[in-house]
């Protein structure tokens, strides 16, 4: 890469010992990290966030203090700033160069005395005292304390004995291949539930073992078992991706934390003024609300609901009362004509029932007098033109069982049938009926006009944010 080549701006100096020898500029690749850094402090990461942030900033603005290295070359500070560095794109940087070698006792100490003003958590702190005495030391108690964090103080369970899940046979291709299908087609609507997999298959049933021709997956509980069981072993050896499948009614959470006030803020200003979201609904005489019978459809129909700001409830069958009294007091709180329920349910004697209770639950227990419900799926008509395939009898045990055969027959239909495409179809078209369509699309050209304003804004604070904030280049050595 050639000889490091002098930088004319300052004189060079002797200095006194371990002191400044001279200013350079140095090819990146002549400059090494010092393996002591990691024994004291973080790995530096490409993939860290505050790297990548300050690459971008040297990307535009150049590199703003230069990497102090040894006369052997090994950095002693700016090893954050030579990653990236490296991630910008540079070929030579500004060095000062000091008097000591690598191979000097003496370096690790002036390793530590460099880093000293950089934000370090207690364990770095501690750490520095201990490899300024000693770095095998250091080294040693680095893993002691790393051992001594992993220690479970909690009385732990012995586990005895192994058990693997059995390989998927070759007679359980046609079954895979089928839920591979649905999963491929569904792909805009992950993760799925293993029951809107189940739904999906009865559209054209597989046969659950190759090798039996009267296997036919069927709505059972045993066809059931099998395609969880099935779902479970194409996770683990990689056939179904793991955040293709979820289960609702197990939730997990995990929290956002930061590293340092510097990620924080960072990602602060990056969010800052992008949560807005104008009301489309304001200028509507009606207010309207969604009704989902089941968890199943919830990722189906919450983007549309998303989409035209409408409020949007999951009952898991006949809603409770609490929902039904929220969603009376945002109708009052709206101030407008009339309550429009829009409803999702199955097509069964207790799917038929659902719209109709619920009305009459707001009118006569939350005195909603002015209330239309509208029955967006399923219905006896969308049945016959999806000509959805019957694959259940309804419940002889319903209290609506003799009403609902009497006027449709015994054959039921379940929300999951309908692929999802058709049924946010359909919500659409029922949306669009009960919309002032002219109003809504005033508030959309609203919405347009009110992004370009937030953009400018915020585009002006961030500035005025970033000159309260010191300097960008390496605040954590």
């Amino acid at each position: 890469m050639g000889a490091a080549r002098k930088i004319p701006r300052r004189r060079a100096g002797a200095g006194p010992k371990f002191g400044l020898v001279s200013f350079v500029e140095k090819p990146l690749t002549a400059i090494h990290p010092s393996p002591q850094n990691e024994t004291l402090y973080r790995p530096v990461l490409a993939t860290d966030p505050d790297i990548v942030a300050l690459a971008a900033s040297i990307r535009e603005h150049g590199l703003q203090e230069p990497i102090v290295i040894s006369l052997d070359d090994y950095i002693l500070s700016g090893h954050r700033r030579h990653q990236a560095c490296q991630l910008a794109g540079l070929s030579a940087v500004p060095c000062r160069v000091m008097n000591i070698r690598h191979t000097d006792p003496e370096f690790v100490t002036r390793l530590r005395e460099f880093n000293r003003q950089r934000v370090k958590t207690v364990t770095e702190i501690a750490r520095e005292e201990i490899v300024a005495a000693n770095p095998e030391e250091a080294h040693r108690a680095l893993v002691e304390h790393r051992r001594e964090r992993a220690r479970v103080d909690a009385q732990t369970i012995k586990i005895v004995g192994t058990k693997h899940r059995a390989e998927i046979s070759p007679a359980k291709k046609p079954m895979l291949d089928a839920v591979l299908g649905i999963l491929q087609a569904r792909r805009q609507f992950w993760p799925l539930t293993e029951r809107q997999i189940h739904y999906a298959l009865l559209n054209d049933p597989p046969l659950v073992h190759a090798k039996k021709p009267g296997s036919t997956y069927r709505n059972t509980l045993k066809c059931y078992k099998s395609l969880c069981d099935l779902v479970t072993r194409a996770r683990l050896d990689g056939s179904i991706p793991f955040h293709a499948i979820e289960d609702p009614t197990r939730p997990v959470r995990v929290w956002k934390f930061h590293a340092n006030v510097g990620s924080f803020i960072r990602h602060e200003m990056d969010q800052f003024l992008k949560g807005y979201y104008r009301d489309l609904q304001q200028s509507q005489p009606n207010h309207i609300e969604i009704v989902g019978e089941k968890n199943t459809i919830d990722s189906i129909i919450r983007p549309v609901a998303e989409e035209f700001c409408i409020p949007m409830t999951i009952g898991r069958g006949y809603c409770s009362l609490p929902p039904r009294q929220a969603m009376a007091d945002r109708y009052e709180d709206s101030g407008k004509d009339k309550l429009i329920i829009l409803v999702l349910s199955d097509f069964d004697p207790e799917g038929e029932d659902i719209v109709h209770s619920f009305a009459r639950s707001l009118r006569d227990d939350f005195d909603v007098f002015d209330v239309a419900a509208v029955k967006v799926a399923l219905t006896a008509d969308q049945v016959r033109q999806m000509r959805l395939p019957p694959r259940m009898k309804a419940k002889q045990s319903s209290s609506r069982y003799g009403k609902f055969v009497q006027r449709h027959g015994e054959d039921v239909f379940e929300l999951e049938a309908v692929p999802p495409e058709r049924l946010q179809a359909l919500l659409r078209q029922s949306i669009d009926s009960v919309l002032d369509i002219q109003a809504y699309n005033a508030e959309i050209d609203a919405k347009k006009h009110d992004a370009a304003q937030l953009e400018s804004i915020r585009r002006r604070i961030q500035e005025n944010v970033a000159s309260l904030l010191p300097p960008s280049g390496d605040t954590a050595s």
